[in-house]
């Protein structure tokens, strides 16, 4: 079996999640299986689209399927099944699937601050400035 290759109890589980292929119309749809598992490939590896090996067929066809499936919510769809499944089961340690901010470390550059520069609070400068509106304050009454 293949690093990134499905097992046939993955696919049997997840086939019925995706979307049915239409019928009749067009060209017969290249194997969903195939396609996924050049998804999973491409999402595994980070390599760019066009560098999908041949096997999985042309990389514009997995591309695009991949895209009109993730604009129609089937990704999405696909996982909150799964965990729902998954939890159901007792399968599923959700302090596993955490993300805790504090622990995610940024790049130096990403703050964007110039080096030696004082940065002031945004809230200081709007409560020294004087009013704007040039009518009396309510409650006093004009004389």
């Amino acid at each position: 079996m293949e690093r990134h290759a499905l097992t046939d109890a993955q696919w049997a589980r997840l086939r019925p999640l995706l979307p049915p292929p239409s019928q009749g119309r067009g060209r017969p749809r290249i194997d969903d299986r195939l396609i996924v598992e050049g998804i999973i490939w491409r999402l595994a590896t980070g390599a760019p689209w066009r560098d999908l090996p041949e096997r999985f067929g042309s990389w514009r066809t997995v591309y695009s399927r991949f895209r009109r499936w993730q604009q129609a919510g089937v990704w999405e769809r696909t996982l909150a099944a799964l965990q729902a499944d998954a939890d159901a089961r007792d399968d599923l340690d959700w302090a596993r699937h955490f993300l805790d901010g504090t622990i995610v470390r940024a790049h130096q550059h990403a703050a964007g601050a110039k080096k030696g520069v004082a940065i002031r609070p945004l809230a200081a400068p709007a409560a020294a400035s004087r009013p704007r509106s040039t009518s009396a304050p309510k409650g006093r009454a004009s004389r």
